[in-house]
């Protein structure tokens, strides 16, 4: 049985498919990076984002230039290195406090810098999409439309245009994601290979697994935790995947082994998988730490020197000074967003969020040339409606097509999207303030969620779950792969025809009020 699904995986990785991919790529680039400068100056929470970046590339600490003073951030460094990094290769400009710096790579506009990274890996994890669908789905169709859809979704592109950091924490959440998928792919492949070279599973001990040796070491389980390092190191939100996707790592080991006949596939998981498992916690955690190396070398540091907190006992100690010291920052910044309930005019509540309830405006002006009386300016943190409209009935719908095919794919999108969203309805109950982009990391899935459904449109199941046809009936089954392909390919298009009209409050277009005003479907909502 497992040989037969190693050679559906390895028919999965065709190279073919890279032109396909490299078309949906360029269509994403071109969206992010065309006129990135604009709007001018800094919007929405760049005015954070924006001078923490620099500041750490500056100073190795987020920096104060109003106090000349080191700054007290609630977020980790990582994204905020990211962004600098922008700034550093392009330049940065600061008029109020007299900063402009050339950029070392090219001199660009200064919000191309603070910009830069954030289409980049809003870009790449468009790619990710793509060949992590390819592989789940094993379709090149299956894995561009999803590409295809994240490339053009409003959400995604006003967040892959702007300096927050938010796309960097859905960048290294699908990553590991990503990495997770492979890491299943590799653990059969040991099993079948193993197999052929004439294992025994039965056998106790070393002679009933596949052989060791760093060379099969599970080198993409141990990348998930780096992974899950860096997105934890953006936002502490991405703590919320870790247990899932720890389960998936454990209950997929096991199905490897029960499908390898191994006669105690959950107790020798629990032997033999989560030592790997526990090492790529660890892994995680110090890849965190790592990214606050800039505030563990530095005397500048928020909270960093001792004699501001002799109260800390420990702060003055080598090592374990500047540790205890960062111990006591994250407390501080624990309490400050447990505490976080200030209401705010673009607020919103998780059920909201699938539903476009509140998005959030980025930049507004009623300023501008655009040929009528009154005229409107705005990006709005908006998701492409029909996308977005489609996310509850999909996840309905996967919920049947997973119970009934007892697939393995549904459940880890399933997982996936309840990680990133159910922990918020939990926190919501206390008033914490919350905004439409913290559901950001779940948006990969979602759209992953759409394009299962889609694919089960388009054609059967067949064996091992995919979605290649393979009936007794082949005329029927053309038949339906023709209705379905259809319906899928005029869906991913009304899509697309959907963004496309939305576009120019994605990206502050100037339009005539009335034009701006139509597009404001839920004008209460919206506006």
């Amino acid at each position: 049985m497992i040989r037969r699904r190693l050679a559906t995986v390895e028919a999965g990785l065709d190279d073919r498919s890279w032109l396909a991919t490299a078309v949906v790529v360029v269509i994403a680039a071109v969206l992010r990076f065309a006129n990135l400068s604009h709007p001018p100056g800094k919007i929405f929470d760049e005015v954070y984002y924006a001078r923490d970046g620099w500041g750490l590339i500056d100073k190795g600490v987020e920096w104060n230039y109003t106090n000349n003073a080191p700054s007290y951030v609630v977020h980790p460094p990582l994204g905020k290195w990211l962004i600098g990094f922008g700034e550093w290769a392009f330049g940065y400009s600061d008029a109020e406090h007299g900063i402009s710096v050339p950029g070392h790579l090219f001199t660009t506009a200064p919000e191309f810098g603070w910009r830069f990274s954030a289409a980049l890996l809003g870009t790449l994890s468009v790619l990710l999409l793509v060949r992590i669908g390819r592989r789940m789905f094993r379709s090149t169709v299956l894995g561009c439309a999803a590409g295809l859809l994240l490339a053009v979704d409003g959400f995604h592109l006003v967040l892959s245009r702007t300096a927050l950091l938010d796309i960097f924490l859905l960048f290294f959440i699908l990553a590991a994601f990503g990495a997770l998928v492979l890491d299943r792919d590799a653990t059969r492949r040991r099993w079948a290979r193993a197999l052929e070279s004439g294992l025994d599973p039965a056998a106790r001990g070393r002679a009933g697994r596949p052989p060791g040796g760093w060379r099969n070491w599970p080198w993409w389980r141990l990348a998930t935790g780096v992974l899950l390092g860096c997105a934890f190191a953006v936002k502490w939100s991405a703590l919320f995947f870790v247990p899932v996707f720890a389960l998936l790592m454990f209950l997929w080991d096991v199905g490897a082994r029960r499908s390898a006949g191994v006669p105690r596939p959950w107790r020798d998981t629990l032997l033999d998988g989560v030592p790997w498992m526990v090492l790529a916690g660890l892994l995680m955690a110090v890849t965190y730490v790592g990214t606050w190396s800039g505030w563990l070398f530095s005397q500048e540091g928020y909270y960093r020197l001792a004699e501001r907190y002799p109260d800390a006992g420990l702060s003055d100690a080598p090592v374990v000074g500047p540790l205890w010291n960062l111990i006591q920052y994250h407390q501080a910044a624990l309490g400050f967003h447990s505490q976080l309930d200030d209401p705010h005019k673009y607020q919103s509540w998780p059920w909201q969020w699938l539903l476009l309830g509140r998005p959030v405006a980025f930049h507004w002006t009623g300023e501008g040339p655009c040929g009528a009386a009154s005229c409107a300016e705005e990006v709005l943190l908006l998701g492409t409606p029909l996308l977005w409209w489609s996310f509850l009935p999909a996840l309905v719908a996967l919920v049947w097509l997973g119970l009934a095919r007892r697939d393995w794919r549904a459940g880890a999108i399933l997982l996936a999207v309840a990680a990133g969203l159910l922990p918020w309805f939990w926190f919501a109950l206390d008033g914490r303030t919350m905004f439409s982009f913290y559901a950001a990391p779940t948006l990969p899935f979602l759209v992953l969620a759409v394009v299962y459904v889609l694919g089960a449109i388009a054609s059967p199941a067949g064996p091992s779950g995919t979605l290649a046809v393979t009936g007794a009936d082949e005329e029927a089954s053309r038949d339906r792969r023709l209705v379905g392909g259809v319906i899928a390919g005029a869906y991913v298009a009304l899509v697309v025809l959907c963004f496309a009209y939305f576009y120019p409050i994605f990206v502050g277009l100037v339009l005539p009020y009335e034009d701006w005003s139509a597009r404001m479907w839920l004008d209460g909502r919206w506006i």
